[in-house]
């Protein structure tokens, strides 16, 4: 018998589902019902080492620990509360590595901002996870963790999961999509609740939408493109990448994930001041969108210390917003949440790094 995914290569069960433990529990001379409690105590008691679950025989839980073989949770290194609730948490990997996700609460819902890689290739002008590369993707157990971190910390149910942390989830697409099934199945956040944000991978989209159809059944969760700008030479300006992937493309890209889902697109755009929030550019950006099952999501700029970008005044965020309203664009604007914590995605991680250095 085949050992369930991915503990051949990663010796962590969290991830796996209760089926995959039952399998594990069998391999390894227990009972089945050794699997579901195990998957019991990961997923709602939210247990940190096999030794916690003492229902299990401690014979075989030190079996276990002698095989290396752990739950596989994430350490605390640090976690900031801004004045709005907002929570950011600084977490550590076996490796030595630190991932950041954020918390966003709201009276009826709890979003958890994950990340996919630590650290990202992609090397956006305006985000400060990409100033320092990549160091390499995450496994499940690490992605999942950031979820029931949250939910610990914050003693609330998440309710929605963003992709939108650090990395670029579609070189990770795999472990992405494993962990959604494990956040549907395992943890109950629906798939409608889930979100994956890409800056965008030549000839990923339809590969993807295949991919989540084999893994997942029907595709349900949201796919945001962050564009950004409203025409090549100012992506490129902004969005290295999009050297190699004309927004043409990319777009005609989306159609056919579209086609092949039946879910609309959402696209991200962050508003630079000056940059890229001209009445030309929410012209441009309607043209774009003429005829797409789409919706636009705006965010005004959080300042990084590295770049000289500025945050776009309310109302220039507010008449970008009515242009596009006007042009029958669907189209919302995302409040800012945690700005006086290093609320840009990578800028706590990247200050503790710094002071680690320095120490």
């Amino acid at each position: 018998m085949n050992k369930p995914p991915h503990l051949s290569s990663n010796p962590s069960l969290l991830g796996l589902s209760s089926e995959d433990l039952e399998q594990f529990a069998r391999q390894e001379g227990e009972q089945a019902f050794r699997g579901r409690q195990i998957h019991e105590w990961m997923y709602k008691r939210g247990a940190k080492s096999l030794d916690s679950i003492t229902v299990l025989p401690k014979k075989w839980r030190d079996s276990l620990e002698s095989k290396g073989i752990k739950i596989g949770r994430l350490d605390e290194i640090n976690r900031v509360v801004a004045e709005d609730s907002t929570l950011k948490l600084l977490m550590g990997t076996f490796d030595n590595e630190i991932i950041e996700t954020v918390g966003i609460p709201t009276d009826k819902r709890l979003t958890v901002c994950v990340s996919s890689q630590i650290g990202c290739p992609m090397g956006c002008k305006f985000c400060a996870t990409g100033k320092g590369g990549l160091n390499r993707s995450l496994r499940v157990n690490e992605i999942v963790d950031q979820v029931i971190s949250v939910r610990e910390t914050m003693k609330r149910r998440p309710t929605h999961v963003v992709f939108m942390g650090m990395g670029e989830p579609l070189l990770n697409i795999r472990n992405v999509l494993d962990s959604i099934e494990c956040l549907t199945n395992d943890i109950g956040i629906g798939q409608r609740k889930i979100t994956v944000s890409t800056v965008g991978i030549p000839e990923t989209l339809p590969d993807l939408a295949k991919l989540a159809q084999e893994r997942l059944g029907r595709v349900k969760f949201t796919l945001a493109v962050s564009l950004h700008a409203p025409n090549q030479a100012l992506r490129e300006s902004i969005i290295p990448s999009a050297s190699s992937y004309p927004i043409t493309s990319l777009l005609n890209d989306c159609k056919k994930y579209i086609a092949l889902t039946g879910r609309r697109v959402s696209f991200e755009y962050i508003l630079l001041g000056g940059l890229n929030d001209k009445e030309i550019h929410a012209e441009q950006l309607a043209d774009l969108m003429n005829g797409f099952q789409s919706h636009v999501n705006l965010i005004a700029y959080n300042p990084i210390a590295e770049e000289n970008f500025k945050r776009p005044s309310q109302s220039r965020v507010g008449k970008f917003r009515e242009l596009l309203e006007n042009k029958g664009v669907a189209v919302s604007v995302r409040a800012s949440r945690g700005r006086d914590k290093d609320a840009a995605c990578g800028q706590l991680r990247r200050q503790k790094i710094e002071t680690m250095r320095i120490n």
